[in-house]
């Protein structure tokens, strides 16, 4: 693995901050190969057993580094003790760093899904990381890829966490992708979550975490509401499963708002919570907690990255899960 060029950032976590490439043809040999660029942080102190490992995946015209500054995931895993790796959109690939979801080979696994799972081996046959506590989590086109991923590769994602995504199943060209960031997928999504059920009857359920921002013009609340529903047919979860919403009222100190209010839906299969959509007030296209120097962060609270470690850190996935080859 070598580094690509080592980009700045403005931390205060004492980890290491690592920078590599990940080439698909060093793992299946086809011509052209694509090379991405991936940071990885890993924290200052050593631990006795493997590290859960978290994949971040930025925005549109967001760099990783950037991604990583606005989320504060470094000073969160420093402190929780995880690793954070995050891929970085080529401008080859896409012009403003947008990932692909919409496309449809993306959304059946293929392209950056496959560029991401082999950034994720990569660093997990590196570095001493703990395979059933794999998680990934995206804002916006990364949320909508973070879903993909999971979605085709259960077996290896412990739980996922999207925060302002677009709905799964449907787009499929530019102009699509932005009918469903305003519109959400529609019947595509319920068919395109019903086909890859049938397709692998025996996947495994998929923890997942929703939030968004209830003024976000940008990703239409729509889309939350569409990728619970999906998230309760992957996961066969019926309106017994589940609580009451919890209402959280806002913050305020001196004047200045220091989170603003939401609303928790959950889901529960059993006692094993498997669905969790926060709902947020005033929050528009925004990491939700965030570090409002940046571009798409919203320095009001709830904290969004903390919400999402809170509920990753529930779930592992069983060591008897089949791993696919790759």
């Amino acid at each position: 693995m070598s580094a690509p060029a080592i980009e700045s950032i403005s931390r205060k976590a004492p980890g290491k901050w690592l920078t590599y490439f990940y080439s698909s043809f060093a793992d299946d040999g086809v011509l052209p190969g694509q090379r991405i660029g991936y940071w990885l942080y890993l924290p200052s102190h050593d631990t006795p057993t493997p590290l859960p490992l978290v994949v971040m995946l930025h925005g549109c015209s967001q760099t990783a580094a950037q991604f990583s500054q606005g989320t504060r995931f470094n000073q969160l895993a420093e402190e929780k003790g995880f690793a954070v790796v995050y891929p970085q959109q080529s401008l080859r690939r896409h012009p403003t760093r947008c990932w692909n979801w919409h496309e449809k080979k993306v959304q059946e696994g293929h392209g950056e899904v496959k560029l991401i799972v082999g950034i994720i081996e990569q660093v997990v046959r590196k570095y001493r990381m703990d395979r059933t506590r794999i998680y990934i989590a995206g804002l916006s086109a990364g949320a909508a890829l973070a879903n993909i991923v999971a979605l085709h590769f259960p077996e290896m994602i412990a739980a996922v966490g999207m925060h302002s995504g677009p709905a799964f199943g449907a787009g499929h060209s530019r102009v699509g992708a932005l009918s469903v960031m305003q519109t959400g997928a529609g019947s595509q999504g319920r068919r395109a979550i019903n086909a890859l059920l049938e397709r692998t009857s025996n996947i495994p359920p998929l923890p997942a975490v929703v939030i968004h921002g209830r003024d976000d013009a940008v990703v239409r609340p729509v889309n939350a509401n569409q990728v619970a529903l999906q998230f309760q047919v992957l996961n066969r979860l019926d309106s017994a499963d589940a609580k009451p919403v919890v209402l959280k009222n806002g913050k305020q100190r001196a004047g200045r708002n220091l989170s603003n209010p939401y609303r928790i839906l959950d889901h529960y299969r059993g006692r094993k919570l498997m669905l969790r959509v926060y709902d947020i007030e005033r929050l528009g296209h925004a990491w939700s907690g965030g570090d409002s120097v940046l571009r798409f962060n919203a320095s009001e609270g709830p904290d969004a990255s903390r919400l999402m470690w809170d509920f990753f850190k529930r779930h592992q996935r069983l060591p008897s899960a089949r791993v696919r080859a790759m």
